[in-house]
């Protein structure tokens, strides 16, 4: 169905840009690209307003966890795509709640039970030299301890050997309590 809008529309080259013209009233602090997210009546001020214009579409090969995490993290926000079942639309909204900006889940986990050519597998497909070991082996277990590549000697151990026989426990661990602000962590980590 079509659609006919009262205000006249533009395009750009309608515009005149005036190179290097600023007037004495245009600095960065009064600049606002504020932008509402939802229909409001004129005059009102909308339920729902974004600072940072930042939206991907609602397409299946746009708008994933990733983008929708890389955008919340921007100010931006993602629309979920409505063309899978309820239960995978769940699970991605899910996922992107759990999302803590400046946290990264950590892709290379493993449980007390790996082994020494686990790490070693992790290491040369990550990169990684550290490693957090979860009671799961999954980035959503409880952390148990850790594995750093000065907790074992690739040329003098056993591959066959167990994490949970080389890697630095939780009690030994210096961490952050639950709740805890970026910049509080980053403070750790400097001391």
């Amino acid at each position: 169905m079509a659609k006919f809008f009262k205000e006249p529309s533009r395009t750009f080259s309608e515009y005149l840009l005036v190179p290097g013209y600023t007037g004495p009233d245009c600095t960065p602090d009064r600049v606002s690209l504020k932008t509402p997210l939802v229909k409001f009546k004129k005059g009102e001020e909308p339920a729902i307003s974004l600072n940072i214009p930042m939206v991907s579409a609602v397409m299946q090969a746009v708008s994933g966890e990733e983008m929708a995490c890389a955008l919340a993290r921007e100010g931006g926000v993602s629309f979920i795509y409505g063309s899978q079942p309820i239960e995978s639309q769940a699970d991605m909204v899910r996922y992107v709640k759990s999302s803590k900006a400046g946290f990264v889940g950590s892709d290379s986990n493993l449980s007390p039970e790996s082994t020494l050519s686990d790490v070693l597998a992790i290491r040369n497909s990550t990169g990684h030299s550290t490693m957090a070991v979860t009671d799961t082996g999954k980035r959503d277990g409880t952390l148990v301890g850790l594995v750093t590549s000065r907790d074992f000697r690739e040329s003098r151990m056993d591959k066959n050997t167990k994490v949970k026989e080389f890697m630095t426990p939780f009690d030994k661990l210096i961490v952050g309590k639950d709740g805890i602000s970026l910049s509080e962590a980053n403070d750790i980590i400097w001391e």
